[in-house]
């Protein structure tokens, strides 16, 4: 059923406020599906269980972005935060003055809407969004009769409670299933016994939320939903762009009297075999709910009046996680997962100061120091390939590479043209630096900058970040020809590009590359420096070094190209010891701060000063 004859159903035949379901959302956070009910025995969760048993379960639920403020934003907004400029993790971006968030449109048709309690979108939201967003948020503070959307967010699974000490562990670490990528350690054994601990607790909760349901006499005309924000907060699975940091568990249930409304195949304790990606949750709300869905959003509604066909592929993405650069995207199918690595200089595994608070990270990394890993576990700790196939039913844990396997070639082409077709879709406004992306939008949304061809030529930006990532010699000399383009982000892939390819061509580009570290636009000087601090002359390198340490001011600079100059000289740390004492003296802030940045400048100091 297409937009135009949903829309007219629904005006039709027009739904009373009294008439529409209540609807129920219990999230949390930085978990799998490490469920029973997804047929895990060391997991003790017997209030999902009964949900799932009740209700539908879905199998291949991808949460779009492998960290929470952007996979919330997707939620929200019923788009793709690469398309919106919202995909680096605490950033905060405007949306164009004609889109909302979708429980505006919900509190417009009659709707009490609640959220207890996390927001953490990385959009603004000028206007107030819920009727209640707090810890005492509740459908009980609503009118008499009025239908409720209420959201329950549990925080007990999250990265930091996974490492939270002392712990007396309940799940037996001697049981517990680790992943072939880690380390068989204590420290491993404990951190995932104790994520199940936290699991069980998370659980507890949920199972309170659907008791006081049952006693306020709602259950019989609430529609329920479970799912959780990303996989799991270790690492490896939170920040990486692939199944494992992306599949997350979704249980729906539609009471009988709803039950016209819920899914294709519905029935108690079915699976679904549909792709679900979370840019998908708002469109189906609004659906649910007699709502029309707006024309702009990108996600598609797999409930509700406004149910579409079932999609051939979903789509992942990450850009800046807190205080350090990568960049990739990702499509799943039903059975295989590709990765494109813009980005393949950097390793899954590079510092970021949260991320090694966890005991499994620092120990992984220790052993991969002292070269004490094989193949499979020392791989998170090196350069991403610069594309990545993997076939989840022979290879569930995604640990074998088939991109450059002749017998996978039309499977890679394939996932491959899935992928830049839904850039192209999107229209990919973070393949612009974040730096770059904010100047150029300042007076307006990204998302609409984003949609400009004459600003965001994304053809040829994308042509010029596939040759920049792609790690084939026969690409740099389109790489040198881009050094000299018109527009500032291709001179930035290009000059990126050199960096990703090495000393050859950085070698063979060098005298343009040294006239871009005068380039106008300072997101190019900091890219064109990288290249040549790492594998120029010793006068290139010096000049370059010179450009990074200037830029690393972010009292100065902009913020944002402040930290991606950091992150350039971490990458420099063998050149750095004349300049030791000016590293030190950097600002670690500035009293102008960008809203949700936090301290990611004096991170990246921290960890240029490490030994």
């Amino acid at each position: 059923m297409n937009y135009l004859t949903c829309l007219l159903l629904l005006l039709t035949f027009p739904v009373s406020a009294a008439e529409r379901p209540n609807i129920l959302w219990i999230t949390s956070e930085d978990n799998g599906p490490q469920l029973g009910c997804y047929g895990d025995t060391y997991a003790n969760t017997p209030n999902l269980d009964r949900l799932a048993a009740r209700g539908l379960r879905y199998e291949t639920v991808w949460s779009v972005a492998p960290v929470c403020a952007p996979a919330r934003t997707a939620i929200i907004t019923g788009l793709y935060p690469s398309s919106t400029g919202a995909l680096h993790m605490r950033s905060l971006v405007s949306l164009p003055a004609g889109m909302k968030l979708f429980p505006e449109y919900l509190r417009e048709t009659g709707y009490y809407c609640t959220n207890c309690v996390k927001e953490d979108y990385n959009v603004a939201t000028p206007r107030q969004v819920w009727d209640a967003s707090s810890k005492k948020a509740h459908w009980r503070n609503r009118a008499p009769d009025q239908p409720f959307f209420a959201v329950f967010n549990f925080t007990e699974t999250h990265e930091s409670q996974v490492r939270k000490r002392p712990h007396k562990t309940v799940h037996d670490p001697a049981k517990a299933p680790l992943f072939p990528w880690w380390p068989d350690t204590p420290e491993v054994r404990q951190d995932w016994a104790q994520y199940y601990d936290n699991m069980t607790v998370m659980d507890r909760l949920a199972g309170k939320v659907l008791a006081e349901l049952e006693a306020d006499g709602l259950a019989a005309n609430t529609i329920i939903f479970y799912f959780g924000d990303h996989g799991p907060g270790l690492p490896r699975c939170k920040r990486t762009a692939s199944n494992s940091g992306l599949r997350v568990p979704l249980i729906v249930h539609f009471p009988e009297k709803w039950k016209h409304l819920a899914p294709n195949g519905y029935r108690p304790g079915a699976p679904s075999k549909r792709l679900v990606s979370f840019a998908d949750l708002a469109p189906t709300l609004l659906s649910v709910a007699g709502v029309a869905v707006p024309a702009w959003m990108q996600g598609r509604a797999f409930a509700g009046a406004m149910a579409t066909q079932d999609p051939e592929y979903i789509y992942g993405m990450r850009d800046r996680m807190d205080e350090r650069y990568d960049m990739a995207r990702s499509v799943r199918d039903q059975r295989y997962v590709y990765v494109r690595n813009y980005s393949p200089h950097r390793a899954g595994g590079q510092r970021n100061a949260y991320m090694f608070e966890t005991p499994t990270t620092r120990v992984w990394h220790q052993l991969f120091t002292e070269g004490k890993l094989n193949e499979v576990q020392s791989a998170y700790f090196k350069p991403h390939p610069p594309e990545e196939l993997f076939d989840l039913e022979e290879d569930p844990n995604e640990t074998k590479n088939l991109a450059a396997d002749p017998g996978f070639l039309l499977t890679l082409e394939r996932m491959r043209a899935a992928h830049v077709a839904h850039m192209r879709a999107v229209r990919d406004v973070c393949l612009i630096p974040e730096a770059e992306m904010l100047r150029s939008s300042a007076a307006e949304a990204p998302y609409t900058m984003g949609h400009d061809d004459s600003r965001f030529p994304l053809e040829a930006v994308l042509k010029i970040a596939q040759f920049a990532s792609s790690g084939k010699a026969k690409d740099i000399q389109e790489l040198r020809d881009a050094l000299n383009a018109t527009n500032p982000t291709i001179r930035w892939w290009a000059a990126m590009g050199h960096r990703i390819h090495g000393r050859e061509a950085v070698t063979a580009a060098a005298e343009r590359l040294a006239a871009r570290l005068r380039d106008e636009n300072p997101s190019v000087r900091i890219a064109a420096a990288e290249a040549l601090a790492l594998y120029g002359s010793p006068a290139d390198s010096a000049a370059a070094i010179e450009v990074l340490l200037t830029a690393a001011d972010c009292t100065r600079n902009d913020f944002f190209d402040a930290v991606r100059a950091l992150n350039a000289l971490e990458d420099n740390k063998a050149r750095l010891e004349p300049h030791l004492e000016r590293i030190k003296a950097l600002p670690r802030s500035r009293q102008v701060h960008p809203e949700r940045a936090g301290d990611y400048a004096a991170r990246m100091v921290e960890h240029i000063l490490r030994k």
